[in-house]
């Protein structure tokens, strides 16, 4: 490893001292505690004088003050400069983690574990700002094609919903499927693995409440169409179907974590599976988010705006960091049990998820609807499309628990309509429309129809 030595350190501030422009360049990663002893007390004086004058301090003013023998550095071009700011950087970064390598020794021996990983990713995530952003009016075609090809969009594969959110979801970004009890919040996290297994991406299934036994055999009667019921009976079929399925899916695994588990855990199972399987995940379901705690932060489990908060934050983070769509799940909390249309007062823990979330969509289903195999989606938030309040009908096959979309949802919200049943309703002699409202306002045009033509009758015979 690279030694900055005292003269190195020496040097950098005497060039820091002579351009301040290199100094505001370095100053968001400047610490006077990476210096040596020595040259702390000029450090201090220069992020003092800086802060309290707005102007760098001269060598001279610095000698004088401190009893330093800074020197003026000659001929420096813009060559010297760009050496500085990666030498600096580095030697930021070195100071830096060696500091926190030792404070993490006195947190593990007091037991102190979570903290520990955040000074570590702090330091190691030490760098100067070499990112200046888009410029907006420069090559706006590029930069279209650029969103259209590098925010990793995956399809959920559903049309209907795909279309309301204008392509599907984006890596990176946190979705959250909201039910009530037994509402299918977990099928729904299924059916999107397999939806994307079959495109050939890989996945993982986190899952905090159900076993890896029973999730794999849901995705049994999914995968080869045999009915739960028939499992075992046609076990040797559904191996063979499931056999040739891996030949083409991607990889798709699934992972029971505890409840009370943190985003941590997650984050070390899935960084040992890519190590060991050497593959890289492009989607992860987490079943569900209510059931973690957050990493380092001791909260009550009476509040759960805080607790939600802080873990739906964790969850998108590590959605970033992995580079992967997030999708997890929350409950609806008591008041929505009765509701056909679901707000956010009806999220369980409250708005705190909310705000974080990109996308978040309510399950609804009745008793009927199960019956004849329906599910409605409802959009309660969608950060990067318009489709906030409509609705989105699927169905599900009660059998084989696959959720499916027939694609013939319109651009309103959800209601099917076909042409046999526009065909029945212009049908001669039949009422357009099928509400009771509909058919009485007919009856009452046909029977005042009636009645002017017997008056006009009686008139007739009156005049003859």
């Amino acid at each position: 490893m690279k030694e900055y030595t005292k003269e190195i350190q020496k040097l950098f501030l005497e060039m820091m001292i002579q351009d301040p422009q290199s100094f505001v360049r370095v100053q968001n990663i400047f610490n006077v505690n990476n210096f040596d002893d020595s040259l702390q007390d000029v450090a201090t004086m220069l992020e003092e004088h800086t802060r309290d004058h707005s102007t760098l301090p001269t060598i001279e003013q610095i000698n004088a003050a401190v009893g330093s023998k800074l020197e003026k550095v000659p001929d420096l071009n813009d060559g010297h400069y760009d050496w500085f700011l990666e030498e600096f950087e580095s030697f930021t970064r070195r100071q830096e983690l060696e500091r926190a390598i030792l404070e993490s020794a006195d947190l593990l021996e007091k037991g102190q574990y979570d903290p520990v990983e955040k000074l570590i990713k702090d330091a190691v995530q030490i760098s100067l700002t070499k990112d200046m952003g888009t410029d907006y009016f420069s090559d706006p075609k590029q930069r279209l094609l650029n969103i259209k090809s590098n925010n990793g969009q995956i399809s959920t594969g559903w049309p209907s919903l795909d279309k309301k959110l204008y392509g599907g979801f984006n890596k990176g970004e946190l979705q959250i499927f909201a039910g009530g009890s037994g509402s299918g919040k977990s099928l729904f996290m299924q059916n999107l693995m397999l939806n994307w297994a079959e495109k050939g991406k890989n996945c993982v299934y986190i899952t905090l409440e159900l076993s890896e036994d029973l999730t794999s055999m849901r995705l049994d009667s999914m995968t080869t169409g045999t009915p739960s019921s028939q499992i075992f009976k046609q076990i040797d079929n559904v191996e063979t179907k499931v056999k040739i399925l891996q030949k083409t899916y991607g990889q798709l695994r699934i992972k029971y974590i505890p409840a009370q588990s943190t985003v941590n855990d997650i984050r070390a199972y899935v960084k040992e599976l890519e190590i060991q399987e050497n593959i890289k995940l492009d989607c992860m379901c987490i079943d569900y988010l209510d059931l973690l705690m957050p990493v380092g932060t001791k909260v009550s489990a009476s509040d759960l705006f805080v607790k939600d908060k802080y873990v739906s934050e964790e969850i998108r983070n590590l959605a970033k960091e992995l580079d992967v769509v997030m999708v997890t799940a929350s409950q609806l909390n008591r008041s929505a049990v009765e509701e056909v249309e679901f707000d956010h007062s009806h999220i369980s823990g409250g708005i705190s998820k909310i705000n974080t979330a990109d996308n978040v969509f309510g399950i609804f289903t009745s008793r009927a609807m199960r019956e004849q195999g329906r599910y409605q989606i409802q959009m309660m938030k969608t950060r990067s499309s318009s489709g906030v309040g409509q609705k989105i009908e699927l169905q599900f096959d009660i059998n084989t628990l696959r959720i499916t979309d027939d694609g013939s949802n319109d651009m309103d919200g959800g209601s099917t309509t076909t042409t046999s049943s526009i065909m029945e309703r212009i049908k001669p002699g039949v009422a357009v429309g099928n509400s009771d409202e509909d058919t009485e306002d007919t009856e009452k045009v046909v029977g005042d129809y009636k009645a002017t033509q017997l008056k006009s009758m009686l008139n007739r015979f009156k005049s003859e």
